[in-house]
Order: C-alpha cells, then structure tokens, then sequence
C-alpha cells in the first residue's frame, strides 16, 4: 500500500521556492531522477516519503528550516488544478473554500486522511489532517499547506486581512519567529488541530475573479474527474482507505468506518461480504500494508508505526509484523533498503 502520492505540480512549488531563495533546482531534479518532461505530465504523481525527501533536502540546501511557509506563499491556485482554477473562478470564498477541500484528492491522496472545510453563522474553519508524530522532518507538510491556504484567500478575494487565526499541531519549532511574516494573525502552538480559522463574514467576500460561465464549466470537469478517480476501487479498498486515518492510536470499529463511508455498518459488511471478505480481514490487510510501507519507506521508529497503525505496544506490533511476514520489523527495513 502506498502512504499516498501527490501531483508533480508540487515539484514545481519546490522549484520556485528554490529559486525564491537563490538556489538552482537543477541538482534537485538530478538528485531524485525527476526530468522536464515529467513536470509537464499532467497525470504524473510523487509518493509521499519521496516528496518529504525532496522537501527536507531543499531545507538543507537553503539552511531555511522555514522553506515549507515560503513553499505556501510560492503556491498559485493554477498549482493545484482544478481544485484551484474552479476556487479562482468561485462567485465568493465560502464556494472556493469548499473547493479547494472538496476535489482534493484530484492533486494529492494521504492514506492519514483529508482536509475539511466547515462553517456556521459564527465560524469557518479549514482543517488539515494530523500528521503525527511531527518532527523536522514533517514541519514544512503543515507549513506549505497552511501559507498555502492562506495565500489562496488572498488570492481568490483580494484580501489579506480575512483570517482570524492559524493553529499548528506541534509545538513552537526553531524558527517559530518567522511565521508573524507569513501570517497577518494570531498564530497559536501545540494545538489540537491544524487549522485556519476565517474571520466572522469572511466567506461572504466575492472572489476577485469571480466567472459564472467558467465556475461552473471547471466544477463539472472536477466532479466528472473525481467520479474517475474514486470509480475504479472495489468496496474493499474504499474500506480501507476508510480504516488508515483511524488507525492512528486505536483500532477503528466497523460503526467508525461505516460513517466515515455515509452507510450503515450492515450495508458495509453485506457490501464486503459481497466481495468475498470481512471487515477483519480488510482491518487487517490494511495493517499489514502501511505496517511494511512504513517500515521500508520511511525512518519512524518501531513505536511511531505501533502508534500509527492502532497497536497499544511496540511488542505487540513487532509480533504481529513478524506474524505478517516472517521477519521482525527491523529485519524488514533492513532488507527491503538493500
């Protein structure tokens, strides 16, 4: 199972960062086998762990543990396909918002879950996934994301003085100062979420280029590609992707699942039965997958991935680990980077 892959677009925004910064990215794109011709693919993608590498070898490269809030400010709607055109062409923020949550997964997908948007008469709030267990490793993910967020506000409406509030997962990092230069707003640590909270009235601001004609052709182009992507998975791997956000620190139950998939949890377990397997068999294949995708690509340490994956110890993750494959988990890692 991959952890998930984004649009090579995204290596763009590396690019001009890079640039924004005064280095080449040239040995970039040499360093991690990446040519012209597939940033210009419009269906090319990156896996996750190899676009954290590529994130945190431009933070070495520039010695700017901050790339990631520079990489948000760098990032234009056209960057995030039609997600960000429809966004651009949205009659006010409240309908761009819901876009550029809404047909996310056309540009990225994360087995750790999706953004949100959220709103009532008091209060509209974009959220973004937890991607614990944060690290320096990890930071400049929430840092381009959130800039990111904030920048396409600007953008759509014209306005840099609609966000109330930015919260951040993880506790102040080093550079924790240069955050009052991307952030016009209260920016808050260690909080429970990820987060961008709106100003009371905010998502009522008309977008700046706002086109009913355009809006409405790029809405449908998304919804009818969204269909595409999501119609070629089984029911099985719809669970799945289901079960990974939930695994985080516990073992989700199939009611969990099922409302996460809108159904009620007998039509989950006739639909699967349907198929040929049961939810256990799906809670556990899902384990497996992320348990050795984890191990091989990425440099958690034993108790993150038990963490991750739902199990209450590391011994009791190793054990299921060997039980899967027939080798420890460090075993595992150890041959597969042969």
């Amino acid at each position: 199972m991959s952890l998930g892959n984004i649009s090579v677009s995204y290596i763009d925004i590396l690019c001009k960062t890079l640039k924004k910064l005064g280095h080449s990215e040239q040995q970039l794109l040499e360093t991690f086998g990446v040519n012209r011709a597939t940033l210009t693919s419009p269906n090319a993608r990156v896996s996750i762990p190899k676009y954290m590498r590529m994130g945190n070898y431009c933070i070495g490269e520039t010695k700017a543990p901050w790339f990631g809030l520079e990489m948000g400010k760098q990032t234009s709607l056209t960057h995030l396909g039609l997600a960000g055109l429809a966004a651009l062409s949205a009659p006010n923020l409240k309908v761009a918002c819901d876009c550029l949550t809404k047909y996310e997964l056309l540009n990225t997908y994360n087995v750790r879950g999706k953004t949100s948007f959220c709103f009532d008469s008091q209060q509209a709030v974009m959220s973004f996934y937890s991607i614990k267990p944060y690290n320096e490793f990890n930071h400049f993910i929430i840092d381009l994301v959130l800039s990111g967020w904030n920048n396409a506000i600007a953008t759509v409406t014209g306005r840099d003085n609609l966000v109330a509030q930015v919260c951040f997962e993880f506790a102040p990092p080093s550079y924790a100062d240069y955050y009052r230069k991307y952030f016009d707003c209260e920016v808050l640590f260690s909080q429970p979420c990820n987060q961008l909270v709106l100003k009371k009235g905010a998502i009522d601001c008309q977008g700046l280029s706002a086109c009913g004609t355009t809006f409405t052709m790029l809405e449908r182009l998304a919804i009818a590609e969204l269909d595409i992507v999501q119609v070629g998975l089984s029911f099985e791997r719809k669970v799945s992707r289901a079960i990974s956000p939930l695994l985080v620190g516990g073992t989700p139950a199939l009611e969990q699942v099922a409302e996460q998939l809108n159904m009620a949890p007998w039509t989950v377990r006739r639909r699967l039965i349907d198929e040929g397997v049961s939810y256990q068999q799906v809670l556990n294949d899902t384990r497996c997958d992320m348990a050795k995708t984890y191990a091989r690509d990425t440099a958690l340490s034993l108790g993150e991935i038990a963490y991750l994956l739902g199990f209450g110890s590391a011994t009791a993750f190793q054990r299921a680990f060997k039980r899967w494959t027939g080798l420890a988990p460090g075993g595992y890692r150890h041959q597969s980077r042969l």
